[in-house]
């Protein structure tokens, strides 16, 4: 196992109301200096949930998405506050984003998606046995709710709105979890 460099100094680069971002000094075991930068999210991380039905409906959801402007389909998502855990924080997105509650949630893995300069992780949470329950959430607009069967997923992965990788990768754990 090599040994990680040792941090000789870190600074503040800059924070927004979502990212922090630094610059670190570091030296490698073989005595080489480098400048890295990092980009921290929220020191809780945040929950991605897959809604199954018992016929194999997912639930996801359309929404703006700034970084690629354009609508986006993906799973419902959003970061975990301070003082709640990633089920708590699943079911609670889950009522805002998509107006349905579960009784079994279960975190089937984390995720990170450019842990080379995002220090950010993102908790997989399967929930299953649903139940209608909606609350008001922080979403500027209605966001549209569009079930898909997990057996079909293959052709949602070739739609051009369908492009992030944190829902493909977690709706394919789901599937193979599912079929095992």
């Amino acid at each position: 196992m090599r040994e990680k460099p040792r941090i000789l100094d870190i600074r503040t680069l800059a924070r927004t109301r979502l990212f922090h971002i630094q610059q670190l000094e570091l030296r490698f075991a073989n005595g080489v200096e480098a400048t890295y930068e990092r980009l921290l999210g929220s020191p809780q991380g945040a929950v991605l949930v897959v809604p199954v039905f018992e016929d194999r409906q997912v639930l996801l959801i359309r929404e703006y998405a700034a970084g690629t402007d354009r609508y986006e389909l993906a799973l419902p998502k959003g970061r975990i506050e301070p003082g709640e855990g990633a089920l708590e924080a699943a079911n609670r997105e889950m009522q805002e984003e998509i107006g349905y509650g579960a009784n079994k949630l279960r975190q089937i893995s984390s995720l990170t998606v450019a842990p080379g300069y995002l220090g950010h992780s993102t908790h997989v949470v399967l929930a299953t046995d649903l139940y209608p329950r909606r609350i008001p959430g922080d979403e500027p607009e209605p966001i549209d709710v569009i079930p898909w069967s997990l057996d079909d997923l293959v052709e949602l992965t070739t739609r051009e709105d369908f492009t992030e990788a944190r829902s493909i990768a977690a709706l394919y754990m789901v599937r193979e979890l599912l079929n095992g």
